[in-house]
């Protein structure tokens, strides 16, 4: 578990390398490692059903502004 640690610190500092080297696809790319390396711990495999419910609930919050799923036009 320790090793994937440090693969996630690197892939977050080539981030931040490339993001001051103004190289945005390379920050991007670094950043969705990163992500991806993270989900797949332990401590991240909870964050796909964390993000769904978070859409889903401004989804319901948003609802009564956009007339529901009604389409306009």
């Amino acid at each position: 578990m320790g090793t994937i640690g440090v693969l996630i610190f690197f892939a977050v500092i080539g981030a931040v390398i490339c993001a001051k080297a103004r190289s945005a696809g390379g920050a991007v790319a670094f950043s969705l490692l990163a992500l991806g390396l993270f989900i797949s711990t332990p401590a991240g495999a909870g964050l796909p059903g964390l993000l769904s419910e978070f859409v889903s609930s401004v989804s319901q919050a948003s609802e009564p502004l956009t007339d529901g799923a009604e389409a306009v036009g």
